[in-house]
């Protein structure tokens, strides 16, 4: 009796953990533009202004990234945590970019160490 109990409230925790993950993906899935940034350590004029230029962001269902932010992301991964306040993007070689995050319906805010990027979906 005991061990059923257990194994339902598994699986009842397991769904909200579910569905409360998937509920930040698909906010996030989508293409968005760099529309302001934030530096927290010094950067050149030169790269804030090829950041916000050139700096995009698409976000798939299966779990895969594209885009520009400091350099090319061709190919890479991200992962959503704490109900979609953590986002870790993570490039082509595995180097992973933890942020925190806050998405909106057409607002996304990734705060890292080194800088703030607003972003506004496309």
């Amino acid at each position: 009796m005991k061990n059923s109990k257990l194994f339902i409230f598994t699986l009842a925790l397991a769904a909200v953990l579910m569905i409360s993950c998937s509920k930040g993906r698909n906010k996030l899935v989508n293409s968005w533009k760099i529309t302001a940034v934030e530096p927290k350590i010094p950067i050149s004029d030169s790269l804030k202004t090829v950041i916000l230029t050139d700096g995009t962001l698409t976000f798939t269902k299966d779990g895969h990234v594209t885009g520009f932010l400091t350099r090319e992301i061709t190919n890479g991964t991200y992962a959503l945590t704490k109900g979609g306040k953590n986002l870790v993007i993570k490039d082509e070689v595995g180097t992973p970019y933890p942020c925190e995050s806050t998405i909106t319906s057409d607002e996304l805010i990734l705060d890292s160490k080194e800088m703030k990027i607003t972003l506004k979906k496309i």
